[in-house]
């Protein structure tokens, strides 16, 4: 009768079963922090006098990379001297990481079964293996790091069904973007989303990521897809050390559950300034300035593939500005050895190493007042990638190279 997140949650507390809303002291397999979180995280861990467990912590610079100024400079530091101080092998230097939650995949830290916290919202992404992996904030992740454990609220559990064949150019970002559009930000306020269906088994595992991703933009707890074989085949030359995967119940209990029917999903858009204002791309009639290309929802291989696809042969319109940051270097290398790059460089894109960068309005794609942007990322919030006067529009890696050759949003099926 119970669900994944009950079920791993039980099991990291030593429990034979927990229930929804019960506080439980549970046992984690990894706590990450980033460059931004990290220096927060390390003044309050010195306080505790005492050494972090080595093994479970894992420090990935990533928003502010290569460092843009004196203060970003110094946070990176102050992780370099973290990781020397303790000897903490899980460290990404610049050159050999990219951003956060694609290298916690990448490197087969995330994992069906296992219990992860990061001190960062999107860490959700890995429920997309089968984990059960939340954000935490600086000071829990200091106690995560000098304990191996933190106290959870057991969250109730939401079902999402989608059933069918997805339409052509309708990826996992839009399957995520129709739901948040439906239920709202809040929609699943402090609570699991798990996913089913015939279309989510037939998603490809960067597409699950982008909807586990999101999972928070609808206010969830984590973000869960039951592993398969899938994902046993993309971890079997990576993940570090064994797991075990959990399933729910056939009987397990959910707060609500919602079907949609696959056909039914258009290629979607978020509208500033909240992922739930959604619209069919062809709905759209709106000019753009800049179209971007990467971030821990939409970095990965496969969206550089699609957007190569698109863009081959073609000029980004000369009013707009493309920028293309694929997620850690092992994307990047693997767009070179495809060519993926050479295509975006002959379209008149600008190719970056990975960074966060521009998802949080940081540095290397900024937007100025009244300036509109077709972005790849998870957020669109008033000043999310700049002026508080740009507007962000939400959207799948497909729509983001369409929209850069034609200079205005557009559904890919129209060109």
């Amino acid at each position: 009768m119970s669900t994944i997140s009950e079920k791993i949650l039980a099991k990291k507390s030593k429990r034979k079963i927990v229930y929804p809303n019960e506080i439980v002291e549970a046992e984690i397999d990894y706590v990450m922090v980033n460059d931004v979180t990290g220096l927060p995280a390390f003044e309050v861990f010195e306080k505790f006098n005492t050494k972090p467990i080595a093994d479970k912590t894992i420090l990935i610079p990533d928003h502010y990379v290569p460092n843009k100024d004196i203060p970003s400079a110094e946070q990176a530091k102050s992780m370099r001297e973290f990781s020397r101080k303790y000897k903490i092998k899980n460290y990404f230097e610049v050159g050999c990481g990219g951003v956060c939650h694609q290298l916690m995949i990448e490197k087969g830290f995330a994992a069906p079964g296992r219990l992860i916290v990061g001190a960062d919202s999107h860490t959700c992404t890995y429920g997309a293996l089968g984990a059960f992996a939340t954000g935490i904030g600086s000071t829990e992740a200091a106690s995560a790091m000098a304990l191996g454990k933190l106290w959870f609220k057991v969250p109730e559990t939401q079902k999402f069904i989608v059933n069918g064949k997805l339409n052509k150019y309708v990826l996992g970002k839009d399957i995520i973007l129709h739901i948040i559009g439906d239920i709202g930000v809040d929609g699943a306020l402090y609570k699991t989303m798990e996913f089913y269906g015939s279309a989510i088994k037939k998603l490809l595992i960067s597409d699950r990521a982008s909807i586990s991703n999101m999972a928070i933009e609808a206010g969830a707890k984590a973000g869960i897809i039951p592993p398969d074989e899938k994902v046993d085949n993309y971890l079997k030359s990576r993940v570090v050390g064994k797991y075990e995967k959990v399933f729910s119940d056939k009987d397990a209990h959910y707060s609500e559950t919602f079907e949609y029917k696959a056909e039914d999903i258009p290629v979607t858009v978020a509208q500033p300034y909240l992922p739930s204002n959604t619209i069919p791309a062809k709905d759209l009639d709106i000019e753009i300035d800049q179209a971007y290309l990467g971030s821990c929802t939409n970095g990965r291989i496969e969206d550089l593939r699609i957007a190569a696809s698109i863009l081959k042969g073609k000029k980004v319109h000369k009013n707009v500005r493309m920028i293309v940051v694929p997620a850690s270097t092992e994307i990047f290398r693997q767009a070179m050895k495809e060519g993926l790059l050479e295509i975006f460089m002959n379209s008149n894109a600008y190719v970056s190493g990975p960074t966060c960068g521009a998802c949080l309005g940081g540095y290397m794609g900024v937007l100025a007042a009244n300036e509109v942007c077709v972005s790849s990322t998870n957020r669109n919030f008033i000043g999310r990638m700049g002026h508080k006067e740009s507007k962000v529009y939400l959207a799948n890696p497909a729509v983001v190279a369409a929209s850069a050759i034609k200079g205005k949003i557009t559904d890919p099926n129209e060109l």
